[in-house]
C-alpha cells in the first residue's frame, strides 16, 4: 500500500497498491546485495541487487565515482532542463483593485 501526504506535510492517507519485485544476489566473494523495485521486472530488480552488492565491495567507490556520479549529474541536468522549460511557460495572474472604497 502506497501512502501519500497532502502538500507533503499533511496527514498520511492510503493512495493505492503498487506491485514490487524483490531480488537478492550473492557474489562469488560472498557479498550479498538486495533490491526492491516498483513493477514486475525481475531483470531490473536483479540488476539493482547486483549493483547493491558491487557497491559493498572494495571496488564500490570506483564504481560510484566512474559510473553512478556521471549518471546522477545527467539526471540532475535533465531535471533542471525540464524545470527551465516549464518556467518559460509560466503565467503570472494578478488582481487589480478598482479603487471602490
Amino acid at each position: 500500500m502506497v501512502q501519500g501526504r497532502a502538500g507533503a506535510v499533511g496527514a498520511a492517507f492510503n493512495l493505492g497498491e503498487v506491485t514490487v519485485t524483490r531480488a537478492s544476489v550473492r557474489l562469488d566473494c560472498g557479498t550479498i546485495g538486495h533490491a526492491m523495485v516498483q513493477g514486475r521486472d525481475p531483470h531490473k530488480a536483479e540488476r539493482a541487487a547486483l549493483l547493491d552488492a558491487l557497491l559493498q565491495t572494495p571496488g564500490g567507490e570506483k564504481l560510484q565515482h566512474d559510473v553512478l556520479a556521471p549518471l546522477q549529474a545527467a539526471e540532475a541536468e535533465a531535471a533542471e532542463q525540464r524545470a527551465r522549460q516549464a518556467a518559460a511557460t509560466k503565467v503570472d495572474f494578478f488582481t487589480m483593485v478598482r479603487g471602490e472604497g
